[in-house]
């Protein structure tokens, strides 16, 4: 036990290994191990990692120690330029990156700080013309701000691309470009993902100089940490066993708790959250639609425990840490082979251990193939349906109050119906609603309207006017 590595024996600052300590930082996971050295050595680095090893750290420690010779207290933004560039493909990644490096620096005078889009661009703008030697931010946003003027890249000596296959899957190519044509010739290049694809490796060419390659696991695998489970369901039972699962797939038959579920579409994770909110489940949505106060909000309310389900499009698959988080679930299998390691890469982190369970439908065979070619994997594909509905109605009676009494469709005297939503209850009026049948007065008065309205055939003559002279005095009929 006495040659396991610890961060002491890294070369870092006092002022950094107090706040590491702080943390709680005591080992180094592989990846750290490795990296740390190499990008204290001013090495290029392509690293390799699955998501959750502590690949953050691994390149945020060393790159604060590199420009920490450039900290000082001066209240002049001049003496603040940015040094760490750090490139993130989502806002929750980027926000995540910053708030980890936040607690790195926290005891030095370094300024950290992060822009992203989707918020007010102003107080950005304030923040970065104050000067800020580690930024964090994604493509886009940080090129309004080149535009803008509000952020100048000639200082740059370290930049980072965090998940860099997600960036380019997401088109964003065409401005890491732009970004790096900024940057100084002479700089530290490190690029970090869970995997790397042949595009990836193409950019790695063009954008490392003789790179380390540091790899702590098999390209493209899986976390060991992680159970994965396969269901077939048929398309239009695969809401109901999603509804089984987070109901009854917990300790002893009770629900699960902090579940993150990933659908392939904005609409869909918008009608999946109402469905669950429906059968009485607290249930958050996460989506590109959403502004990114309410995707906080919404992530804020699944960490704490007020909501039991976030359900996300692949926009949550990279960069949500989210600690002892039990259970992913793929309700839609991922279009790309990639985003399902990212996806099932939010549970068991940090060498905890972890649930992923993935529902397949008769269209799926293509994708699930992809996926299994990539993680050098083959699933064992179980087949599921939905509990009966007696035994449904028995489960969630042993965890609810007990259930409204059964509604007959012979009594419906001012009943409530217990199965509709409370935001669309419906009391059901017998006389109301009876169908329509005049009456003696009504048939009355349609009588009367039918004889003053004269016969179809008949034409009311119209008397021959005289036009102007002009037309040759011609008689109009």
């Amino acid at each position: 036990m006495s040659d396991q590595p610890t961060f002491s024996q890294f070369p870092l600052a006092p002022a950094i290994q107090e706040a590491i300590a702080e943390i709680g930082y005591v080992v180094p996971t592989p990846i750290q191990v490795q990296a740390i050295p190499v990008v204290l050595a001013g090495q290029d680095v392509m690293g390799a990692a699955q998501t959750g090893t502590g690949k953050t750290a691994g390149y945020g420690l060393p790159a604060l120690q590199r420009v920490l010779r450039w900290a000082n207290t001066s209240m002049s933004p001049a003496r603040h330029p940015v040094r760490v560039l750090i490139l993130a493909p989502t806002r929750e990644l980027a926000d995540q990156v910053n708030e980890n490096l936040v607690k790195y620096a926290r005891k030095t005078p370094l300024r950290v700080g992060v822009v992203y889009g989707g918020v007010d661009i102003r107080p950005q703008m304030d923040m970065l013309r104050r000067g800020v030697e580690v930024l964090t931010a994604t493509p886009g946003r940080l090129l309004d701000h080149v535009e803008g003027k509000s952020v100048n890249l000639t200082q740059v000596e370290i930049v980072i691309l965090d998940e860099a296959d997600r960036m380019l899957d997401m088109g964003f190519l065409p401005d890491i470009s732009r970004i790096l044509n900024l940057l100084p010739k002479k700089r530290q290049n490190l690029m970090f993902s869970a995997t790397f694809s042949p595009e990836i490796k193409n950019l790695a060419k063009n954008f490392l100089n003789h790179p380390v390659l540091v790899e702590v696991a098999r390209e493209n695998a899986t976390a060991e940490t992680v159970k994965q489970l396969v269901y077939r369901v048929h398309d239009s039972e695969k809401t109901d066993v999603l509804i089984d699962i987070l109901k009854t797939y917990g300790e002893d038959g009770s629900p699960l708790k902090q579940v993150l579920v990933f659908v392939n579409s904005k609409l869909g994770c918008r009608r999946l959250t109402s469905t669950l909110k429906r059968v009485g489940i607290e249930a958050e949505a996460i989506h590109g639609d959403r502004t990114q106060e309410e995707r906080l909000a919404a992530l804020q309310d699944f960490k704490s425990g007020k909501c039991e389900v976030l359900v996300a499009t692949d926009v949550a698959a990279r960069g949500l840490d989210i600690a002892e988080l039990p259970v992913v679930i793929n309700y839609d299998v991922p279009f790309g082979a990639e985003d399902y390691v990212h996806r099932i890469g939010r549970t068991g982190r940090a060498g905890a251990k972890g649930v992923a369970i993935m529902l397949v439908t008769g269209g799926d065979s293509r994708l699930v193939s992809a996926i299994e070619t990539l993680t050098k994997q083959k699933f064992d594909i179980e087949d599921l349906a939905p509990l009966p509905r007696n035994q449904r109605r028995r489960a969630d009676s042993d965890r609810r109050a007990p259930r409204q009494q059964a509604w007959r469709d012979d009594d419906h005297e001012g009943r409530v119906r217990p199965d509709v939503p409370p935001a669309r209850k419906v009391v059901y009026d017998p006389i109301f609603d009876a169908p329509y049948e005049p009456g003696e007065l009504a048939a009355s008065a349609v009588k009367q309207e039918i004889k003053k309205e004269p016969a179809a055939s008949v034409r009311t003559a119209k008397k021959p006017t005289k036009v102007a002279a002009l037309l040759g005095g011609c008689i109009r009929k």
